[in-house]
């Protein structure tokens, strides 16, 4: 079975632990079987592994996220790496072309699509898996996931299907509705679109072909920009007359806002939070190396990182985005495929970050034309390469980089550097890259 992740997206709804460059999907607040911490991602994929071993995994996502999908996966991982966004139909026509074309995936071969952040048990992906089985039986064109709905949510397309049976023909589809209205989808047997679809690889192969009139994955990936953006539902899905639905009654949860993320939290607190008796239906999470106190506060959401700190009512912090988007900020962390960046001060005509960069792992060489940097090594070993010369690093090494020198570093052990940079224009943009 092959099944082609969605993750697409950024954004602030989980302000301010996700920012235009980390995900909700990258932060690491689910708890592992062993006590430590995951990603929805991570966790996502332990999961398909668990349940589905066989199951060959692809990632659909931007270039942007491509260094954090590493980060948390490995290098062995399979990503179909979008140009630029465009919505997932053109996301997934992407992705199997990439299957077909790329990793020699026949035609004939099933392919399971559903997004990388839903909160789910072990359950879903044995519906994952007898959807595979069914799309394969080719009774219909496409076989869709229809989640069992808990409320009458706007949030949410309804299916509705033909009957009751556990796996139906699909009657109709209806857009998001009002409270009112969703109560009346829901008598009638309506079901949540989870967004997950299964089928054949030559279907969506040959209604990517005629939409999108191109030849190879080479062509479809150079002519990407170019796309129309639109879903794939409303590209496909409905306008498909054979259409089957699985019914799932599982544990499925929708993590896209403090709220919903607060309840899928098996603690109230992360990181360094100390809260007093008084609270009650508090979640406060700290990502920065400073304590954090709360007393005697009520249904809310806490959550301090290098991006910002958010006090908020537990209601209300679903309302984040549009404050959120006002903040003119650059982003002050996200993770790349040798570790992570954080931005520790910013001042007028300086900033100092802290890198830490996994063993084994490099930085790319480059160079900056408008700012001088100072390298001071705290934790681990390692040797940096400036304009050719080799010099080795250990804790309380210090090096000083000129504008325009060629340089990069490598791990041996894990490294913590501070780095202090110093010019006119300090901006993300000032980063010559060389293959060399």
């Amino acid at each position: 079975m092959n099944i082609i992740l969605l993750s697409g997206g950024s954004g602030k709804r989980l302000w301010p632990l996700s920012n235009d460059v980390r995900s909700k999907q990258f932060i690491k607040l689910f708890k592992r079987p062993d006590g430590t911490y995951e990603s929805m991602l991570q966790r996502v994929y332990r999961q398909i592994k668990t349940v589905t071993p066989d199951a060959a995994v692809t990632i659909a996502t931007s270039q942007t996220q491509v260094p954090a999908i590493i980060n948390h996966l490995g290098s062995d991982v399979r990503i179909s790496v979008e140009p630029c966004r465009r919505d997932t139909f053109p996301a997934i026509a992407l992705a199997a072309a990439y299957l077909h074309d790329v990793m020699g995936v026949p035609e004939e071969q099933t392919a399971v699509v559903c997004p990388v952040d839903p909160y789910v048990d072990d359950s879903y992906f044995d519906a994952l898996r007898q959807m595979a089985q069914i799309a394969d039986r080719g009774e219909a064109n496409l076989v869709l996931m229809g989640i069992e709905p808990t409320y009458p949510s706007e949030k949410y397309g309804y299916i509705i299907p033909q009957d009751k049976a556990p796996v139906s023909l699909v009657d109709k589809f209806k857009e998001k509705p009002d409270a009112q209205t969703a109560r009346e989808y829901i008598a009638q047997g309506a079901l949540w679109n989870g967004g997950v679809f299964a089928f054949r690889l030559r279907y969506v192969l040959e209604q990517a072909r005629a939409r999108l009139n191109y030849t190879t994955y080479q062509d479809l990936f150079d002519r990407y920009a170019s796309l129309t953006k639109i879903s794939f539902d409303y590209e496909v899905v409905e306008k498909e007359p054979r259409i089957q639905v699985v019914r799932y009654g599982g544990a499925w949860k929708d993590v896209g806002t403090w709220n919903t993320l607060a309840d899928a939290m098996s603690e109230n607190t992360w990181g360094s939070v100390v809260l007093d008796g008084q609270c009650q239906q508090v979640h406060a999470l700290n990502e920065l190396n400073i304590p954090l106190l709360v007393m005697n506060m009520k249904n809310a959401i806490i959550a301090a990182s290098p991006q910002g700190i958010l006090v908020a009512e537990r209601e209300a912090s679903a309302r984040i985005k549009q404050f959120a988007d006002a903040i003119d900020q650059e982003v002050r962390f996200f993770e790349e495929a040798w570790g992570n960046y954080v931005v520790l001060d910013v001042g007028d005509q300086s900033m100092t970050v802290r890198l830490d960069i996994k063993a084994g792992y490099a930085m790319n060489t480059h160079s900056h034309a408008y700012r001088d940097e100072t390298w001071a090594v705290v934790k681990g070993t390692g040797r940096a390469t400036v304009d050719g010369q080799n010099i080795p690093l250990q804790p309380g090494a210090s090096l000083r980089l000129p504008q325009g020198s060629r340089h990069s570093l490598f791990a041996e052990t894990p490294m913590t550097v501070i780095v202090v940079q110093v010019g006119e224009e300090i901006a993300s943009e000032d980063k010559i890259t060389y293959t060399e």
